[in-house]
């Protein structure tokens, strides 16, 4: 995988501190933004989304990083009770633009409460969903996907710390599985591997299913590629009534719920950040953080 690229090409500038008779590395916010948009650049983004640091200073020093799906006040309590002053996202507090930062509704609380803690938050979005070996890929690893490739591969130049490099991106992922299963095998095993609670699908398809289109959190859109690529199903965390209709036989369709599809990302950011900084201290979220609840 590309994280292990990553580490072997991305060495991010030092911070030696002395203490006693040893050395310390020390991270500071920007070393771990660095290292982030170098696995998912910001101009992997899409043109709605606001990814990146969202409150803070970079030059501040890491204490510890809490890394989560969603900033809620629970989290950023969790973040400060834990000691540290960063928090990592996939989805942005601030998506849209704050007239007021007072407590009319969550994203104004969050904010304030991360000001009055010196939590610093950073979202890695639709650009850690574009990239290769992103989000989508991430999805694919839990369901033992093989040959996993970017459904709509577009070729995304960067530019960082003055040089050009050229990166693949795409919306969403086709793979294959080893061999094909029943659909309904396939269903029940996507269920279980993501602890959906509630699996929507059309009509079980009377093929098997080998070859299967990803694409995570509200990604529906990405259902017509997945037809004209000719796979046998297609996996989403959410989707509109009115386009099951009409793909009876024709493609799988499994919608697992924009949380439940997304929840591995936690994983994805881990990797990055312990292999970048491996005396960095990471913890993932103990909240589940899902607004949607099943009877």
């Amino acid at each position: 995988m590309r994280i292990s690229w990553l580490c072997r090409n991305f060495a991010p500038k030092s911070h030696v501190l002395w203490l006693g008779k040893s050395f310390v590395m020390s991270v500071l916010i920007r070393d771990v933004v660095n290292a982030l948009e170098h696995f998912a650049p910001l101009p992997l983004q899409e043109s709605y989304d606001n990814a990146g640091l969202q409150v803070g200073l970079t030059e501040a020093e890491v204490s510890g990083a809490l890394l989560c799906l969603d900033v809620t006040e629970a989290v950023i309590s969790e973040a400060v009770g834990m000691g540290c002053n960063l928090l990592v996202a996939h989805h942005p507090l601030l998506f849209r633009g704050l007239k007021t930062v007072a407590d009319q509704d969550q994203v104004q609380r969050c904010v304030r409460l991360a000001i009055q803690n010196d939590l610093n938050i950073y979202a890695a979005h639709t650009n850690l969903d574009n990239a290769e070996d992103g989000v989508n890929f991430r999805i694919a690893e839990q369901l033992g996907l093989l040959d996993v490739e970017l459904m709509q591969p577009r070729r995304v130049t960067v530019r960082e710390e003055g040089r050009e490099r050229t990166l693949m991106s795409g919306s969403g992922v086709l793979g294959y599985l080893p061999e094909g299963e029943d659909s309904l095998q396939f269903l029940q095993r996507v269920k279980q591997a993501f602890g959906v609670e509630c699996l929507m699908h059309n009509e079980l398809l009377q093929r098997p299913v080998q070859s299967v289109a990803i694409c995570g959190g509200a990604g529906d859109f990405m259902l017509e590629e997945a037809i004209r690529r000719q796979a046998d199903a297609f996996l989403t965390g959410e989707m509109h009534y009115h386009q099951y209709f009409g793909h009876d036989q024709q493609i799988q369709i499994g919608v697992l719920g924009h949380y439940q599809s997304e929840q591995y990302t936690i994983d994805l950011l881990y990797s990055v950040l312990s292999q970048a900084f491996p005396q960095l201290p990471l913890f993932r979220t103990a909240i589940n953080t899902n607004p949607v609840k099943y009877l």
